[in-house]
């Protein structure tokens, strides 16, 4: 009987053992690069702007029609969050989910960790990741007629789901020229490198 009771301790500790092991398990974070996602608008030039905006989802990188499974969202220079309420924009998605963001100042290699960090949603008052010159991501030059990211600008997004992610804008032109023509070079598609950290709970951004 005690032979019994001892093999049977044993089969224990060893699934609660490799349950433990499970438990810390984590999945080796996501680190890419997106370039040339379209962004396009309708209006502009004095006439309203219009047109669905392009949605991308962390979890899977890439781009995505889902009415749910989204992070963020791209309509010309605007970006959208999935987390909050409509801004009152024309054709903007529908927010289903928690997402948030914020814009670190650093570099994308020196930004290791979303603890501490404050995140905005959209809302009436306007969107988490402001729009106009020098107010968020970009700059526009009225001599040149560009869009240029703010070099140092790193914005971090709380996912949909609660996970944590954050990327750089490298460009906001098709095949991202060196020194872009407004008159030659598209606009409105962007390339970014991104860090995404699949494990819930991780605030981990290296």
């Amino acid at each position: 009987m005690k032979k019994i009771t001892f093999i049977f301790l044993l089969i224990n500790f060893v699934f609660i053992s490799c349950d433990k092991d499970e438990e810390v398990v984590s999945v080796p974070v996501v680190s890419d690069q997106v370039v040339n996602l379209a962004a396009p608008q309708t209006g502009g030039q004095g006439q309203p702007i219009g047109g669905a905006f392009t949605k991308f989802d962390f979890a899977s990188g890439s781009e995505t029609t889902s009415e749910t499974d989204w992070d963020i969202a791209f309509r010309g220079t605007t970006i959208a969050v999935n987390g909050g309420v409509a801004t009152g924009t024309a054709d903007e998605p529908t927010r289903n989910g928690t997402a948030g963001a914020t814009i670190s100042t650093g570099t994308f290699a020196g930004i290791v960790s979303a603890e501490g960090l404050s995140f905005d949603q959209d809302s009436t008052d306007g969107f988490a990741i402001p729009t106009g010159s020098g107010n968020g991501w970009y700059n526009y030059n009225s001599q040149a007629f560009t869009i240029s990211p703010i070099p140092g600008k790193i914005i971090v997004i709380q996912t949909r789901n609660g996970n944590y992610a954050k990327m750089e804008i490298l460009s906001y032109y098709q095949n991202q020229p060196e020194n872009p023509d407004p008159f030659s070079d598209l606009s409105r598609y962007y390339s970014f490198n991104y860090l995404y950290n699949p494990n819930v709970g991780e605030f981990s951004l290296e």
